[in-house]
């Protein structure tokens, strides 16, 4: 009995760290659009979902190392509770990503609109489907749709290297949109660390299911 109840845990566990991942992927998603529409009513509604989405993670890893403390757990179990703690800290980043985007769109509200030589909503899109293919991986303990999501990440920073060098020379050449221009970079490199947080729940999802570290093995084969 008292180990069907542990697995019980387990399933409360993994509910509240999808839970929160669904917030996080909410507070991405309307931060874009705050950005793209510049619309402050949105902005406010991201904040209030950071603030939910930071007492999540107190509650995510509170149950997680309760646990590890009381049951002691071993093999998979293990690894799983281990991998929980990790992409839970990976969504609360994720908030804060979606809250600084939307500091920029009310950084912007007092500007004049600007057409920029960039596609700050495809960026958006991109760094989207790799949070959202990370979570399914975990949805369905799938180790390889999480490796799906370790191929997408050097297009994402391939982007945001293109964004940075259009702006910064859109910068240079007309001054007068400088802060607007900067206001797009910062975005950029927030959906790029975004996505760099799907690229870490991807890898703990493969941790959890095979109990192999793909993090060196997949910055070897890159460097090659």
């Amino acid at each position: 009995m008292p180990r069907i109840n542990f697995q019980q845990q387990l399933v409360a566990l993994k509910d509240k760290l999808l839970a929160m991942a669904a917030l996080s992927q909410q507070a991405l998603g309307l931060s874009l659009e705050a950005y793209i529409k510049s619309d402050m009513s949105l902005c406010e509604h991201v904040f209030e979902i950071e603030a939910a989405i930071n007492a999540a993670e107190t509650s995510v890893d509170d149950m997680a190392y309760d646990l590890l403390a009381k049951e002691q757990p071993m093999a998979i179990d293990l690894r799983f509770i281990l991998s929980v703690i990790k992409i839970n800290g990976d969504l609360e980043r994720i908030g804060d990503q979606a809250s600084n985007i939307a500091q920029r769109a009310r950084a912007n509200r007092d500007l004049p609109e600007i057409s920029l030589p960039v596609d700050i909503p495809e960026m958006g899109e991109k760094a989207g489907m790799m949070i959202r293919t990370a979570i399914q991986a975990l949805l369905e303990a799938d180790a390889k749709l999480a490796e799906s999501v370790l191929k997408m990440d050097n297009e994402i920073d391939e982007m945001n290297r293109l964004v940075q060098a259009e702006l910064v020379e859109v910068m240079q050449q007309h001054p007068m949109v400088s802060s607007q221009a900067l206001n797009a970079i910062i975005v950029s490199r927030n959906l790029e660390r975004a996505a760099d947080h799907a690229t870490n729940i991807a890898e703990d999802v493969i941790f959890w299911v095979r109990g192999s570290d793909v993090r060196h093995k997949f910055s070897l084969a890159e460097a090659d």
